[in-house]
């Protein structure tokens, strides 16, 4: 049987650390090469599929390992603007990223990234291992479900989901195949925030009372276009009908696309969403409730856009009660202020960055070789190429973001609905609320609609 590069550095690796099983980083003398040189066909071959925001970012740091070979990038806008801060990306300038970076590593020029428009033509090439998907959330679901048929292993950003039946899709077609999935919620690979989730889970601060996320609310106007709301002619290079996909027929315009995208709910949740897969995602951790949710959603409170495109939370507060009686508190009310976890004997939070307790006994305790240790992660983009080698689980694996960012959708539905629910996490459903219910699903515009039905698992 022909291996795969997988394979072939998944051997080499388990040569080089002579156990088995471990992720590890192939050394150069594994490969018999010199000066830490792996030939493009050694490597794990990356298809991008998105090319905007984040995706120069996440690409970049694909870039700086040297077991990875990016060779394809998909985007539905070749060239244009309307990015972070009226930047322009799309699918050519991104290649000719990594052609410059190749180029430069390879010592001569380097022309052999191809760009795709249709994310189907990069799933149905057999040279390519993995795939990162940067799309909007409504177009993460049918890409994520295809890839785990084609046996693709997954990066995919946060936040997981558009809904929470999509997520379920999502999470049930990764175990089916049997691929590696790695969640963009980069925090999990964060020393201070697995600090104190260890702090929490080991007791430190008494018995868990009380958890806060505070997020950012508004709606920024990040791509410099919020103001750019009549219906215009679509830039040529853009298939805005592609762009669209499962959700609903919209005319274009500027401030409806790219970067902005989350402010509007057929594409995404807003910053409850947004950061969803951050925070609440850190939450959950802490608390050890990564593969459930709350029992009960209350006190909610919100307001919406005025915007004439832009329709998602500005202002929101609701708070989830747990089985054991927790209480996640879901705010916007003082602003991106990290996770604190309150306890009877004291208090730990953390944001980026930085970390804190309420005592120097509580900051400086030291976690003893039989207490819990949790996954430990410097890198969120080597984890996902050490675990497509080894075939491990990553920091971030598709069942713990599906649960993650289920409590942002608890969260929106019951503020659309401004009304308290109650959830049953192990049915993935509310009791009693066939209006609550109704909107853990949207309605898919064809020929998406059975592409979806197609690949459920």
């Amino acid at each position: 049987m022909k291996k795969n590069r997988r394979d072939f550095i998944k051997e080499s690796a388990l040569v080089a650390a002579g156990v088995a099983m471990a992720p590890t980083i192939v050394p150069a003398s594994v490969m018999g090469k010199k000066s830490g040189f792996i030939p493009p066909s050694d490597r794990i071959t990356l298809g991008f599929i998105g090319a905007g925001n984040q995706a120069g970012n996440d690409a970049r740091r694909f870039l700086r390992d040297e077991r990875v070979q990016i060779t394809t990038i998909c985007d539905v806008n070749a060239e244009g603007p309307g990015y972070w801060n009226g930047s322009v990306a799309g699918r050519n300038p991104l290649i000719n990223t990594v052609n410059e970076t190749y180029s430069e590593k390879f010592g001569k020029a380097y022309k052999g990234t191809k760009g795709y428009e249709d994310f189907r033509e990069v799933l149905a090439l057999k040279d390519v291992d993995a795939v990162v998907i940067e799309t909007p959330d409504h177009w993460h679901s049918i890409p994520v479900m295809m890839a785990a048929a084609a046996k693709k292993d997954i990066y995919c950003q946060k936040p997981l989901s558009l809904t929470i039946a999509e997520g379920r899709a999502m999470s049930n077609a990764v175990k089916k195949y049997d691929v590696v999935f790695q969640t963009g919620s980069q925090q999990r690979s964060d020393r201070n925030f697995r600090r104190v989730c260890e702090l929490v889970r080991n007791g430190r601060i008494g018995q868990l009372k009380t958890v806060t996320v505070g997020l950012p609310g508004g709606t920024p106007d990040f791509g410099k276009t919020g103001d750019q709301t009549e219906t215009v002619p679509v830039p040529k290079g853009f298939n805005y009908d592609l762009w669209l996909g499962p959700a609903p027929d919209a005319p274009y315009c500027p401030a409806r696309t790219h970067v902005n995208f989350r402010w509007i709910w057929d594409y995404s949740g807003g910053q409850v969403t947004d950061w969803g897969g951050h925070h609440p995602d850190i939450a959950q951790w802490g608390m050890g409730t990564e593969y459930t949710g709350p029992v009960r959603i209350e006190n909610v409170s919100s307001k919406w856009s005025d915007h004439p495109v832009w329709d998602t939370a500005t202002e929101f507060h609701f708070e989830c009660v747990y089985a054991n009686g927790v209480r996640l508190i879901y705010t916007s009310k003082d602003g991106n202020t990290g996770v604190k976890f309150e306890g009877t004997d004291g208090h730990v939070w953390a944001h980026r960055g930085r970390h804190g307790a309420s005592s120097e006994d509580i900051y400086y305790s030291k976690i003893a070789e039989d207490e819990l240790k949790l996954y430990e992660s410097n890198d969120h983009y080597r984890n996902f190429i050490d675990c497509v080698i080894s075939r491990k689980e990553p920091v971030a694996p598709v069942e713990i973001a599906h649960r993650s960012v289920s409590v942002a959708h608890l969260g929106n539905i019951a503020m659309k609905l401004n009304e308290d629910l109650v959830w049953d996490p192990k049915k993935e459903k509310f009791k009693g609320n066939r209006a609550a219910n109704k909107m853990l699903e949207r309605p898919m515009r064809a020929p998406w609609d059975k592409v979806y039905r197609d690949h459920l698992v």
